[in-house]
């Protein structure tokens, strides 16, 4: 569902007929047409980026734009020339993003990853949990993602905490406060959503020390990226209790291989990267790019650039 296809590009230039019309374009697959498409190219669309001596390949070439959201595998952008604009498609995912933190936080609250543990283990333990509302969710990261997680939370009745590089708080949330300040609002979480981007400012953020800060009651997702947490300590705090639950759904590598201890870990769903994608991705994706090319043509700045100093 992540693949460019002429059909699916077809389309997209039927509903942008205008803007499409004019457009010269070259669907390739794997670099097969790359170099020679790259030599009169002015915009380039793909998963992957052409990162190679790109100032004499690509002569004309203006404006990039990336199929995903995280840009943290293209860091540092030293390969990419100053006259050039990389833009991703953070964004798009906070619609399926909403329901699905929505859901993990109510898994999360009925202990459904310790119901499914027991399950697996043939074991009938009746686990009674209150109602949500009224709880805290300390939301790491509050971009749109992070955002549409905040708004989940709000409409099931949390309260919202959101931990930004800036501090700067957003409407859906009750309170925000700097990164720097991460160690006084994780003992008050009831659960921790993890939607920030992978910079070298977030690796490893959530660590061992951190993680202990959590009360034991407390639940945690990941809709962001893996190297942000340490897993092996997450592993050790499920497996004795002192998290009540974890729902996982980025891991490195991807997909997760089959002899990795995440898969056995107690009280622990894994799921393989789904949360925030759905099948029209492609096409949204699509429409967000004519809607940006309408900018590119007048000469106004494009949405969603990706700063070079801060990595998203």
């Amino acid at each position: 569902m992540f693949q460019m296809s002429g059909a699916r590009w077809a389309a997209a230039a039927k509903r942008h007929a205008l803007l499409a019309k004019g457009l010269r374009v070259t669907i390739g697959w794997d670099g097969d047409i790359l170099d020679k498409a790259l030599q009169t190219a002015d915009m380039y669309l793909g998963s992957t980026m052409p990162r190679d001596n790109l100032d004499v390949r690509a002569p004309r070439l203006k404006w990039l734009q990336m199929t995903g959201a995280g840009a943290d595998y293209l860091m540092p952008l030293d390969w990419l020339p100053k006259r050039m604009v990389l833009t991703n498609n953070s964004g798009a995912q906070a619609i399926k993003a909403k329901d699905s933190v929505a859901m993990a936080l109510l898994m999360l609250n009925a202990r459904l990853p310790a119901v499914l543990t027991n399950q697996r283990k043939k074991r009938w333990e009746q686990l009674y949990s209150p109602p949500i509302a009224g709880k805290t969710a300390v939301v790491i990261g509050f971009g749109r993602l992070g955002q549409a997680a905040g708004r989940a939370a709000k409409g099931l009745g949390l309260n919202v905490i959101s931990v930004t590089r800036t501090g700067q708080r957003a409407r859906t949330a009750d309170l925000a406060v700097r990164t720097a300040q991460i160690d006084k609002v994780l003992p008050k979480a009831d659960f921790v959503i993890v939607t920030a981007p992978l910079t070298k400012e977030t690796r490893g953020l959530l660590n061992r020390d951190r993680l202990d800060l959590m009360k034991p009651s407390a639940g945690l997702v990941n809709i962001a990226r893996a190297p942000i947490m340490d897993h092996d300590a997450l592993c050790a705090k499920l497996e004795n209790g002192s998290i009540s639950g974890a729902i996982l759904d980025v891991h490195d590598p991807e997909p997760l291989p089959a002899d990795s201890g995440l898969w056995s870990t107690p009280n622990l769903i894994v799921l393989p990267h789904i949360t925030c994608d759905d099948p029209d991705y492609i096409s949204a994706l699509l429409d967000f790019w004519f809607q940006n090319f309408a900018r590119f043509k007048k000469g106004k700045p494009l949405k969603n650039r990706v700063d070079r100093a801060l990595g998203y």
